[in-house]
Formats: C-alpha cells, sequence, structure tokens
C-alpha cells in the first residue's frame, strides 16, 4: 500500500472549517427562511446572494478538510462573499433570522480572512 502524506489540520483552521460550516447551514435555512416571508427577502437577488454564499462556504471547508494547497484562494473568495452576504442580510431590517445569518457570515468572513493570509 502507498504512503500517503497526512494533511494535519490546525486549530485554526479546524476553527474556519467549523465556521464555514455554520455559514452553509445558516444560509440556506435562511433562503427558507426568506422564501417563507416573500416580498423583497424572496427577491432573485438576495436569494441568489444566500445561496451563492452557503455553496463557499462548502467548497472552502472541503478544501480545507482536504488539505488541498489552493484552500488559501477559496478562502479569500469565500470571505468576499460572505461579506457580501453579510451586508444583504443586515439591510433586512431586524428580523432575528436575518441578523443571525449576518453574524453566521460575518465569523466566517473573519475566520476565512485569516486563512486566506495564512495561506
Amino acid at each position: 500500500m502507498a504512503h500517503v502524506a497526512e494533511h494535519t489540520v490546525t486549530r485554526e483552521m479546524q476553527q474556519c472549517i467549523d465556521e464555514c460550516l455554520s455559514c452553509y447551514s445558516s444560509c440556506l435555512q435562511t433562503v427558507q427562511h426568506c422564501l417563507e416571508l416573500g416580498g423583497k427577502h424572496a427577491e432573485a437577488g438576495h436569494i441568489r446572494t444566500l445561496t451563492d454564499c452557503a455553496e463557499i462556504c462548502q467548497t472552502s471547508a472541503g478544501f480545507m478538510l482536504r488539505g488541498s494547497p489552493l484552500h488559501a484562494r477559496t478562502c479569500a473568495v469565500c470571505a468576499e462573499v460572505c461579506r457580501e452576504c453579510e451586508r444583504a442580510c443586515r439591510r433586512m431590517g431586524d428580523d432575528q433570522v436575518m441578523q443571525e445569518c449576518a453574524e453566521a457570515c460575518r465569523r466566517c468572513a473573519e475566520s476565512c480572512e485569516s486563512m486566506a493570509k495564512a495561506g
């Protein structure tokens, strides 16, 4: 059996993976919430932003879990998308689900920004 180099997940990387997966989950749940609310919450651009954020968070977590040498690049993009999603959610007002999603996006963006710099 061939020897495969082990990939070590640092504490910082594990935190980033956790933040990405939390944001992924939050964005998908928020899509459902927005579709149920309708109106401005269900506008195509807003749903697309939430969906884009969920997808890039899942992708970034996967890149880190697999030890991809490109994880810093996916994290940089993830941080950018999370910042946009955070702004979009905050624009929706005082809705608790929207604000929780905005916070998940903020935490993920901060963590991904650190990973991108460390990359």
